[in-house]
C-alpha cells in the first residue's frame, strides 16, 4: 500500500479474505487501514457500530483508504452470541434510520425473496451436474415465497458470524466487516444468528432482548432465509471443489427442508 503516512509508520497486512486491510503502527499508536471499505463507514462509526473512523484519503489511483481507531479486543466466542449486548447491538443496527437512508442514497435496492430465488437459479444453472438436494431446497423456497414476503426492510449485515463481533477491553461491542451488507428483511440476520448459535428454547428470550416477540410468521421467515443462505454456502463450496464441506452443508439443508414439512 503506497500512500503517505510518513516514514516512521510501519504498515503490514492485517489478513482477511480480501487482502485489503492493513495495520499501521508508529510507536504506541496503531491504526486499522482498509482500501475501498464500505461507503457508509462514516455512519457506522458515528453510531458506534464500528470503531471510530479517523480519516479518509483518496489516492491518485482512485482507491480510497480509511483509517479507524485501533481497538484492543477480541472476537466473541460462539457461546457469547446469546448475550444481551449482541441482541441489543443488532437491534440498534436494524432500527437505524440513518443507516437505511444512506443505503438508499447509494442505490441499494431491497434483497427480496424473489431476487434471492433468481440469484440461486442462475447459480444452479451453471452447475455441471444435477444436484437433488439443492433442487429440493429451491422447490421449498418457491412454495413458501409468498408466505415470507415482508414490507419492512432494514440494513442487514448478512454475515453475523461470531468472528465479526469484537469486544474491546473496555467492554464495547462492535460488528465489523460490512462489505456484504444489504437492505433486506431483518429475519435474514436473525435467522442466521439464532439457527447457528442459540438453542431454540432460548429464541424467545433472545428476541425479547432484541425487542420483538417470536411469532410463527417470524419463525417461518427466519427458516426460509436460513434455507436460502445454506444453499449459497453449498454453491460456494461446490465452486471451490470442497466436497467434504458440500456434504456437510447438504446434510444440514436436508434437515432444514425436512423440518419444514413436519
Amino acid at each position: 500500500m503506497k500512500f503517505s503516512l510518513g516514514d516512521d509508520w510501519q504498515v503490514t497486512p492485517a489478513g482477511g479474505a480480501t487482502g485489503e486491510a492493513y495495520i499501521a503502527q508508529q510507536g504506541d499508536q496503531k491504526l486499522f487501514l482498509k482500501r475501498n471499505s464500505s461507503p457508509f463507514l462514516a455512519v457506522l462509526s458515528a453510531e458506534g457500530i464500528v470503531p471510530k473512523l479517523l480519516w479518509t484519503k483518496r489516492l491518485e489511483s482512485g482507491d480510497v483508504i480509511t483509517a479507524q481507531r485501533w481497538v484492543n479486543g477480541r472476537e466473541l466466542k460462539s457461546h457469547e452470541m446469546n448475550g444481551k449486548n449482541v441482541a441489543q447491538l443488532l437491534s440498534k443496527i436494524h432500527r437505524s434510520s440513518e443507516l437505511l437512508e444512506m443505503f438508499k442514497r447509494i442505490g441499494n435496492t431491497p434483497l427480496t425473496p424473489q431476487i434471492i430465488i433468481e440469484n440461486l437459479q442462475k447459480k444452479l444453472s451453471l452447475l455441471q451436474s444435477y444436484d437433488e438436494v439443492l433442487e429440493h431446497g429451491l422447490i421449498y423456497l418457491f412454495k413458501q415465497k409468498d408466505r415470507v414476503e415482508h414490507s419492512k426492510f432494514v440494513v442487514c449485515h448478512t454475515d453475523v458470524n461470531h468472528n465479526n463481533w469484537v469486544l474491546s477491553e473496555n467492554n464495547e461491542l462492535y460488528l465489523i466487516d460490512w462489505d456484504g451488507a444489504t437492505v433486506a428483511d431483518p429475519a435474514l440476520d436473525l435467522g442466521l444468528l439464532l439457527y447457528l448459535y442459540i438453542s431454540e428454547s432460548q429464541w424467545e428470550s433472545w428476541l425479547s432482548q432484541y425487542g420483538i416477540p417470536l411469532t410463527p410468521e417470524l419463525h417461518l421467515r427466519m427458516h426460509w432465509y436460513v434455507v436460502s443462505q445454506t444453499m449459497f454456502i453449498i454453491l460456494w463450496h461446490i465452486q471451490r471443489n470442497e466436497l467434504d464441506q458440500v456434504e456437510r452443508w447438504e446434510r444440514y439443508l436436508v434437515e432444514l427442508v425436512s423440518d419444514s414439512s413436519n
